[in-house]
């Protein structure tokens, strides 16, 4: 008789010691994030704090660091929200052109394609967008700063170059594009099939049960990717940077030659050339920035905790 429980208890045990060194693992590895992350505010704070009160020189012509700050804050958030703007209707219809609509031969191919867009490098996107992009768009941009001026997004004088903030939008919502379109064409796969085929049981059309069945399942992860793309839009610097250069100002102009600067791109176009107090200044803007991401990706977070909350009702 104990011979014959003898080979059931050690693969027993083996699972029980897999699982504590697993979850030992993951426990560690979660740890690591944390204090990774901790260190980076911790660095950001020390070195960071002191650019709150150097000399008004290192301000870059402004009165104080908040004064300084502002304007860039600004850029960061309208160029970041313009390109979500211009990508997420893109990238959800994508990933449901590939999870409803495509046949497999086709869905598979467009999905490894989106897939590779993600792992391009920036430096090839900036390159992509100053020089191709810019000269592409030129005529649009000419023509609206020349008929719509009275939209602020399109008030001139334009450049005539096309290395403008619209490019830089159009740039960044091609880099976000791939992020959502994968985040929420696997959110989209995993609605259960139960849900579908009653809602094709009860006369629904394809449409129907993509907005009676599908939205509703995956709300929560579409939610999450737009919130990763739009962290991924606000810290990128050397897209922005190769596809136009302006200096921190508030304005929604984004056709012309005045258009806001972000935090990243204003950080690396200084820093290498800054003194220590001008590159204190520089780690404080990093730091603001560095706050501004978290919190937007706390509120993201609260809202799909609350949003999965309210569906497992």
């Amino acid at each position: 008789m104990s011979a014959l429980a003898e080979p059931t208890a050690r693969p027993r045990r083996n699972r029980a010691v897999g699982d504590r060194v697993f979850a030992g693992l993951a426990r560690a590895a979660g740890i690591t994030i944390l204090l990774a992350l901790a260190g980076v505010f911790v660095f950001l704070l020390i070195k960071g704090v002191p650019g709150l009160g150097v000399d008004k020189s290192n301000y870059a012509g402004f009165s104080s660091f908040w004064a300084l700050v502002w304007p860039l804050l600004w850029g960061t958030i309208l160029i970041a929200v313009l390109a979500l703007i211009v990508a997420v209707p893109f990238s959800i219809g994508i990933a449901l052109f590939i999870t409803h609509y495509a046949p497999r031969r086709l869905a598979t191919p467009v999905a490894y394609v989106i897939d590779l867009l993600a792992a391009v490098p920036s430096v090839v996107y900036g390159l992509w967008g100053g020089t191709t992009l810019a000269l592409a768009i030129r005529p649009v941009v000419a023509w609206l700063a020349g008929h719509a001026s009275w939209f602020p997004l399109f008030r001139g004088p334009y450049a005539g170059t096309g290395q403008v903030g619209m490019t830089a939008v159009l740039v960044l919502a091609v880099m976000v594009l791939p992020i959502i379109t994968a985040i929420s064409r696997e959110v989209f796969a995993q609605t259960p099939k139960l849900q579908t085929e009653a809602a094709i049981g009860l006369g629904a059309t394809r449409w129907e049960v993509i907005k009676l069945a599908v939205f509703p399942h995956a709300r929560s992860g579409v939610v999450a990717g737009i919130m990763l793309g739009l962290g991924r839009a606000l810290g990128e610097t050397m897209a922005v940077l190769m596809v136009y250069s302006s200096t921190p100002r508030v304005t929604f102009n984004v056709a012309g030659n005045s258009s806001p600067q972000t935090i990243a791109a204003y950080i690396a176009n200084n820093f290498a050339e800054a003194n220590n107090d001008r590159r204190a200044v520089l780690i404080a803007a990093g730091l603001i920035l560095f706050a501004f991401t978290f919190a937007v990706n706390f509120l993201a977070r609260w809202v799909i905790s609350r949003n999965e909350r309210r569906m497992a009702r």
